[in-house]
């Protein structure tokens, strides 16, 4: 029989590595379980310093107050379509754009893909940027969560490294010969090979347009069109101007302290909750993410 007996050294490094690791995953598990816990205790105790591990006084008021306001599933709505309908049109203009850039033969794609280096560099400014949008008719319009900024052109450069080292010259020259066109390869040949890329980018720019806080914020003006993050700022900001004591009755400000911090967290998780339920199923993809469009030796 043969021990397979680990040295002192080995076994040191061993310890070491699993301290290291478990030191690691609860700084990044605690604060999402603190957010949890802090959500439903008492906020006083919170503020205090006296929900460590445990919630406390366990109350659900803060999400209460959260749900019953009927912007939040204005917001939601929203959302969700600004999401699907924008990583939709992400990806219509995304992927045809990479493949010709992609296309050895076709000359121009080193000047097209410097222009759109420059634009990761340089860009018109905010006020610049603002005036164009309102030159074009799309503030305070669904349509601008969808249609400007719909390409990055960071995603754009993992998609055309990714047609240039995984589909080879001579896979769309046996296709031509069956006459196949660039157009026709691209759709039946090029896609189906690229499922990977396409849930990796898509999943990129589904999470960017969930996320997105600004174009709400500088471009949208009627509260019927905003998204879900902004609808969770309001609430928050109205919230904090109740916990300074603002509104009816001295007893105002005490109240809305003792549910302060319950409504603050709330918040968090009701903005977070989709994206942690969704990726223990989409963690594949984002390891994925991590290699796909790289440079291969």
């Amino acid at each position: 029989m043969v021990h397979n007996r680990v040295s002192g050294s080995e076994l040191v490094f061993r310890i070491v590595l699993f301290v290291m690791c478990a030191l690691i995953f609860l700084a990044i598990v605690y604060p999402l379980y603190f957010i949890i816990i802090a959500s439903i205790s008492d906020s006083t105790l919170v503020s205090t310093g006296k929900v460590l591990f445990m919630p406390k006084n366990i109350s659900f008021f803060g999400y209460n107050q959260i749900f019953q306001d009927e912007r939040i599933w204005n917001g939601y709505r929203n959302t969700v379509f600004y999401t699907f309908a924008g990583t939709l049109v992400n990806l219509l203009i995304t992927l045809p754009a990479a493949y010709v850039l992609s296309r050895r033969e076709f000359r121009a794609r080193r000047i097209i893909m410097l222009l759109f280096v420059i634009t990761m560099f340089f860009n018109g400014g905010l006020i610049p940027t603002y005036l164009l949008m309102k030159d074009l008719h799309l503030t305070n319009t669904a349509l601008m969560f969808i249609l400007p900024f719909c390409v990055n052109v960071f995603y754009l450069i993992i998609a055309r490294t990714f047609f240039e080292s995984s589909l080879p010259s001579e896979l769309y020259e046996a296709a031509a010969i069956d006459g196949c066109s660039h157009f026709g390869f691209f759709i039946k040949i090029a896609l189906p090979l690229s499922k990977a890329l396409i849930s990796v980018v898509g999943l990129y720019y589904l999470v960017g347009h969930w996320n997105d806080f600004f174009t709400g914020l500088i471009y949208i003006r009627d509260n019927k069109l905003q998204p879900l993050q902004i609808i969770l700022r309001d609430i928050l900001l109205s919230n904090q101007v109740f916990q300074n004591g603002a509104g009816s009755g001295g007893n105002a400000g005490g109240y809305a302290q003792k549910y302060a911090d319950q409504i603050k967290y709330g918040v968090i998780i009701v903005s977070t909750l989709p994206i942690l339920v969704l990726y223990p199923f989409l963690q594949k993809y984002f390891e994925k993410g991590v290699m796909i469009g790289s440079v291969k030796g």
